[in-house]
Order: structure tokens, then sequence, then C-alpha cells
């Protein structure tokens, strides 16, 4: 029995953020031989189950960064930043005057100056040009509009003062490549934390042990599948500690060329139904091959 862990954005969503037809019958392929599917998303819990209702595939789930893992209605585990964390990194994001918002275990929290601060950069002139051409553009911009009944915050503290709610991650907005860069080395220096990004213009924090390596180890061992068994897909930075912890890694074809060569397999694009072919090559008897010599070709 084999446990494959699928990224979302950019891995098994297409560019046009859609599910192929040849991506979801590879998926209950693979469940009907008995193997086990699991989303790992940097995406809320609340967002992948959305897009995987609309699809009608049920799958357990890995969200926030593997923070927030699911599986048969319930939650195996919720790991979260502390009080003193969520200060210090929401202190650095509001010198910076950028755009952030924060995974909570009670939805995601937008800060209430998202748009006046997206437009200033956006008009700043500071954007990279294939930023706008980068297919997680839109939809890393957009807030909820008032009938999806956003939520908004105006100070950390405020959150920080309901004893029930707990922050999974922080998803940083930085559009302006030297701010990034600039944001990135802060954030790093905070104790504890672990800071990854899913995009060019994106910058993500978590508790040092909320990553998607952590969730499929925690899945792994509620499915009773030793970790030689797993199977990880995906195609971004975010996506490399459940590439490290899996027993056998595949990047998209679309995927950085970092995580393409620390991969043990190249895959199709997720335009090209690189998922499915993934499942599929692991079906086959050629991945036995390619398992126990460590062959790295690509299927193209």
């Amino acid at each position: 029995m084999k446990l494959f862990a699928l990224d979302m954005d950019g891995t098994t969503l297409s560019s046009k953020n859609e599910i192929s037809p040849e991506n979801i019958q590879a998926i209950k392929k693979a469940q009907s031989l008995g193997h086990k599917v699991m989303v790992l998303s940097g995406r809320a819990p609340e967002s992948i189950n959305k897009l995987l209702d609309k699809y009608d595939i049920h799958l357990p789930i890995g969200g926030s960064n593997g923070t927030a893992v699911f599986a048969d209605g319930k939650l195996l585990e919720l790991t979260s930043l502390t009080d003193s964390q969520d200060r210090i990194i929401a202190e650095e994001a509001e010198k910076e005057v950028v755009p952030f918002k924060i995974y909570t275990n009670k939805g995601i929290y937008f800060h209430s100056e998202w748009s006046v601060r997206l437009e200033k950069v956006l008009s700043s002139g500071a954007v990279p040009a294939e930023h706008y051409e980068d297919e997680n553009y839109e939809k890393m911009i957009r807030i909820p509009n008032t009938s999806e009944e956003a939520l908004i915050f105006d100070d950390i503290r405020t959150l920080l003062m309901d004893e029930e709610l707990t922050i999974q991650k922080f998803f940083i907005l930085v559009l302006d490549p030297i701010q990034r860069n600039r944001i990135l080395t802060s954030m790093k220096s905070i104790e504890g934390v672990y800071v990854t990004t899913s995009s060019p213009f994106n910058i993500e924090i978590m508790n040092i042990n909320g990553n998607k390596g952590n969730g499929l180890k925690v899945m792994a061992k509620y499915l009773n599948i030793p970790l030689e068994d797993t199977v990880a897909i995906g195609d971004q930075y975010n996506d490399i500690p459940m590439f490290k912890a899996s027993g056998f890694s595949i990047a998209m074809g679309n995927a950085q060329e970092e995580i393409k060569r620390m991969s043990d397999y190249i895959t199709l694009t997720n335009d090209e139904n690189g998922v499915a072919h993934a499942i599929d090559y692991v079906l086959s008897s050629n991945y036995l091959t390619s398992v126990s010599n460590k062959i790295k070709d690509p299927i193209f």
C-alpha cells in the first residue's frame, strides 16, 4: 500500500485552477487498488475541502502547509505558532506595511488594510512584469468579497484575546523583490519558526514543526503506512519538507529547478496532467526499478 501526498496549486490544479478528469481518474484508480491519497497544501483546510467537494473527491488532508491534518472527519494534529511568535511576526509585517493574512483554527483573517497596501505597491513601479504573468498571481492577491463573509482584523493583539483561537500560518504578500528579501531575512531570524515560499512573491511562516514533512508523517502513522511507502508530488519550496520525508519524491514539470534537482523523478506539468502521469508511473512496474536504482530520468 502506498500513500500519495499531492500538493494542490501548481500540481493537482492546472493553471486555470481546475482538477483535470485525467487527474481525478488517476486518484480514484489508486484508491480502487487499495492505496491512499491525501492533499498536502498551503491552502487552508476549508479551501481544500471546498475544491475537493466540487469534484466529488474524498481525501484526507493536510492544510496550511501540513499544520492542520485531518482524516476520517477528525483532526489528527494541529501545529500552531506561540503568542509570542505571532506578535513578533505581525510586528515585522507591520513595519514593512505589507498585505498579510493569518490562517487560524477559526478561518483566514485578512488585514484590514490588505487592499490599500496592495494598491500602493502595485502603483510603486517595483513589481516585476513576470509577477503579473504567474499563474498564482490572481489567486494570491485576491481578498474575499463581503458576500463571502471575509474575516478581517486590525491588530494581532485583538485576535490573541480569543483564547480558543490558534494561528497556524502567516501569509505575507510581497510583490517588491527587494522588500521580499529583506522580510525573508527578518522572519528567518525569529526563533522557533519555519519560513518558506510557494511563489516568487509570498512568504509563509509557521511553527518550526509545522511543515508538509510533518504532515506526511502524521498521516502515514495514522494510516499505518511506512514512510518508505509514501510518494510526495509537488512543485514549490514549501514542498521540500515532504520531499525529504517521503520514500519517493516527484517534481512537476513546471516545478522550480531546485525542486527538480532534489526529486527522485520528474513528471509532466500541471497543465499536462502531471499528477496522473506520476501516479500511473508509480503504479507501473517501471517504478520498482527506479526505486531500487534511484533513477532520476524525466518521463518526457
